[in-house]
């Protein structure tokens, strides 16, 4: 496991709670110190809850070793990367694993968003290179994104689908591109939220609408759980859209700038109490929302409940139906155990493809495109969507790998 901050802490978790030892690796013995600290105030907090025996506690934090040396991971039979989100360090690391790693070693990517194929393009075996996208926290979360890149090998793939089972995570395979399926369809539902923020809802009436729906969390309130931060650093790197096209991420941006990111500092979207986790309504959020919008221009108005779930939910199921498209995922079933396992979409639902299916295509594409002349491009309709739609088919009777997926 390299990287013991919290993200690979909770994945060493994972292995160590499936009788599977681990080696954790990190560049200086404070950092690796540190990991082995979250390890076991984790596993204490779960002993304190009376979930966990002390002596079960022992026997986990027992198959969890901490290094410096990378030779200590010549004869290991996976690696899982969880660094930072730099394609250059991420490059390196797997160029030195290259060298050091058996060559039967599966050697695996923690990203959430970047190109495993020019990851495994750092080594000379991309055939053993694949994405093990854990959700955080790592040892919580059910679902496991496994991404395969061009060249990843079919035993690799079979044996990360059976990794997933054995650890006791819900495997889905889905190819590469930016995001891959969970974060490409939440890019587009927080474009939505800002959007309509923008337009004049508020944080508390799009959490509402949203939770309303089912969803554990409305994505304001989701946002300030994650950081604020995370996503502005992102958008930070990014260019910006080019005039004439909308940039969601004005109000984020203006709350990461004043030091709001979120529960870590009790305020972002909400204001947070000390030690209490309920989000509480800002009046200085509301001032702040309606001076970027008249700086963006817009004139505020009174926004329906029922048009910020639409394009919440449209949002999700137009981009699901391109993921179809390009055969990122094989299935509509796999976009909905992604979202109904990794980012709290109201499982009695079936997810956003099946809700799609539920209301009828033809309805979704006729929404979209009413979407598509108010709102301008990004709501241009899947053609899968239309497809099926024109056809009187549903998303179920899609199958990426009988249109010639591989």
């Amino acid at each position: 496991m390299i990287g013991a901050g919290t993200m690979g802490a909770g994945i060493a978790m994972v292995f160590a709670n499936a009788n599977i030892p681990v080696i954790l690796l990190d560049r200086e013995q404070s950092f690796v110190d540190k990991g082995l600290d979250i390890i076991a105030k984790n596993y204490g907090a779960t002993v304190k809850k009376g979930k966990l025996s002390q002596a079960d506690m022992d026997t986990r934090v027992g198959r969890i070793s901490g290094t410096t040396s990378w030779d200590a991971l010549s004869d290991v039979d996976l690696v899982v990367e969880a660094v930072f989100e730099e394609m250059g360090l991420k490059r390196e690391i797997f160029g030195r694993l290259d060298s050091i790693c058996k060559k039967s070693a599966i050697l695996a990517t923690n990203t959430s968003t970047l190109d495993v194929d020019q990851i495994a393009d750092a080594t000379s075996r991309p055939e053993q290179v694949i994405g093990l996208h854990f959700f955080s926290p790592a040892n919580v979360m059910r679902l496991l994104e496994i991404v395969r890149g061009k060249k990843t090998s079919k035993s690799v793939v079979a044996t990360s689908m059976k990794l997933a089972k054995d650890i006791g995570k819900v495997g889905v395979l889905v190819g590469v591109c930016q995001g891959f399926v969970g974060n490409r369809m939440l890019h587009q539902y927080y474009r939505e939220a800002q959007f309509l923020i923008q337009e004049g809802a508020l944080p508390a009436q799009v959490d509402r609408v949203m939770t309303s729906f089912g969803f554990a969390m409305g994505p304001c309130a989701t946002s300030d759980l994650a950081g604020i931060d995370v996503g502005w650093r992102i958008r930070k790197a990014q260019p910006k859209p080019p005039p004439g096209e909308r940039y969601s991420g004005a109000v984020a941006d203006r709350l990461a700038e004043m030091g709001r990111f979120g529960q870590k500092t009790n305020a972002g979207f909400y204001r947070y109490e000390a030690g209490n986790r309920t989000p509480v309504d800002d009046p200085e959020v509301e001032k702040i929302i309606v001076q970027v919008s008249k700086e963006l221009g817009i004139e505020r108005r009174q926004v329906p409940d029922e048009e910020i779930l639409e394009r919440s939910i449209y949002a999700l199921i137009n981009e699901g139906a391109k993921i179809l498209d390009e055969k990122i995922a094989l299935r509509a079933s796999d976009i909905d155990t992604v979202w109904i396992n990794g980012y709290g979409f109201p499982a009695h639902r079936g997810g956003p493809m099946f809700h799609a299916d539920t209301v009828g295509l033809q309805t979704v594409l006729e929404k979209v495109r009413a979407l598509r002349e108010k709102h301008g491009k990004v709501w241009e309709p899947s053609a899968l969507l239309g497809r099926l739609a024109e056809a009187g088919k549903t998303f179920a009777s899609f199958d990426a790998e009988e249109e010639g997926g591989s």
